[in-house]
């Protein structure tokens, strides 16, 4: 069973930067760590991974480099900043909440 985008959708920026905390990266490999951590269920199609980190960078999020590969085609890495950081755990926050929300929302006595 994959996971409906649109549930995730609004949750794009939380999720990159999530995985930025972990270390500087490059897109497949984000998108790679994505589809693992979800076991295949999930994971961001190329066009919202690049405009995400366009709009991150915009905001001071995050910042690229280019990496200093020897062999292969050479990779632009990113790097959350701590304005990002500060951001990733506020969305965070909100996400916890909503979830709860949610949660008090769509369950029933029934399936408690």
């Amino acid at each position: 069973m994959s996971i409906a985008s649109d549930l995730i959708r609004g949750h794009t920026d939380t999720i990159i930067l999530a995985q930025l905390l972990q270390g500087d990266s490059y897109g497949y490999q984000i998108n790679r760590a994505i589809e693992v951590k979800t076991n295949g269920k999930f994971g961001l199609k190329e066009a919202t991974l690049y405009t995400a980190f366009r709009r991150l960078e915009e905001l001071g999020w995050i910042i690229s480099y280019w990496g200093d590969e020897t062999t292969g085609a050479r990779r632009r890495y990113y790097s959350i900043t701590e304005l990002g950081r500060e951001n990733y755990y506020r969305l965070l926050r909100e996400w916890e909440l909503s979830r709860e929300i949610i949660d008090q929302l769509v369950r029933t006595d029934r399936s408690l």
